[in-house]
């Protein structure tokens, strides 16, 4: 894929956030998930790619747009399309720090097509890329993650989704002497962090979303960190819809490659809240202020864009076309 598509995926992002961004702490998360759909769908007629959207909203009858299958972009190479037009609704519906507009792309076939179930995760960054394992424990990743960034396991902090499933890894972390600090929604946001340096995270573990961790596997392999994913099934219908996109093993260690394959892999995101790594959509008289980031596994580099958007001219630019 060419550089230049690094701005246009950006493009496509922002627009999802503004949208969304209008409907922060408004209680109305179904609403501003709409939104943040609408606008990236739209935004992507004008990106030259045949895309092919392989984890969206869901399956056609469950999605009016950006659903699985469907094809977007306004032609050019064959692409897939992982996107979360808006992860972290109740985060945006609460105003709560983290949603964000996010898409990862990579030649066809490259991304995992992962089923609507849970997977198991572990994130580290590129200093213990190669040094964890999903299946050890976790006293032996903390040791193995403290050994890689030359520091005590009491130095570090792991992010985990607040949930009661978690109740035993929290407890082994708080035993093994590593801070934790527990997020309410949305790993993507916090598995990019755990891979830049002077976030103040350095591990993420825990269940989550199957398909919000190819995204962020996306994300981690362009920004040299490392990823471990192991399916959870709940029942007999997602292990039959695992098998029927083409998962054989349900119980095989996904790796970092195995989630993305290749290496024409592109991630990007924009803040819809004020983040950690990134700002939230800040609005004014007649525009917004958006901030973002861009990476590309290829060569490795990562873009932070900030940007003002005036929206009477782009209202101009639209009728023009």
């Amino acid at each position: 894929m060419d550089r230049e598509l690094a701005l246009e995926f950006v493009r496509v992002t922002e627009a999802a956030a503004i949208a969304s961004g209008r409907w922060m702490g408004k209680g109305e998360k179904n609403l501003a998930d709409q939104a943040a759909v609408d606008a990236m769908r739209t935004a992507f007629d004008s990106v030259n790619i045949n895309g092919k959207v392989v984890i969206g909203e869901g399956e056609m009858d469950e999605a009016p747009m950006l659903y699985i299958g469907e094809a977007v972009g306004g032609g050019g190479l064959d692409v897939d399309i992982a996107v979360d037009p808006l992860e972290g609704t109740n985060l945006i519906a609460k105003g709560l720090p983290g949603a964000i507009a996010v898409l990862a792309i990579a030649s066809r076939g490259g991304l995992l097509h992962a089923p609507d179930m849970y997977m198991d995760k572990i994130v580290v960054g590129p200093k213990a890329a190669g040094k964890v394992n999903i299946n050890a424990s976790v006293t032996e990743n903390l040791k193995a993650v403290a050994t890689a960034l030359e520091r005590k396991v009491e130095d570090l902090t792991v992010v985990i989704l607040d949930r009661d499933r978690h109740e035993g890894i929290i407890n082994e972390a708080r035993n093994a002497g590593a801070r934790i600090k527990l997020i309410t929604d949305g790993d993507v946001s916090p598995a990019i962090n755990v891979c830049i340096e002077g976030t103040g995270v350095h591990m993420m573990i825990g269940i989550g979303g199957a398909p919000e961790g190819v995204i962020a596997a996306a994300a981690v392999k362009c920004l040299g960190g490392d990823m471990q994913g192991i399916l959870r099934p709940e029942n007999e219908q997602e292990i039959a819809r695992a098998k029927s996109m083409g998962i054989t093993d349900i119980h095989k260690v996904l790796t970092i490659d195995d989630l993305v394959k290749g290496d024409d892999a592109f991630f990007a995101a924009t803040a819809i809240t004020q983040g950690d790594l990134l700002n939230g959509v800040r609005y004014f008289g007649g525009g917004a202020r958006t901030h973002s980031i861009v990476m590309r596994y290829k060569t490795g580099t990562v873009r932070f864009v900030d940007a003002i958007h005036k929206f009477e001219r782009k209202s101009m630019a639209i009728k023009r076309t």
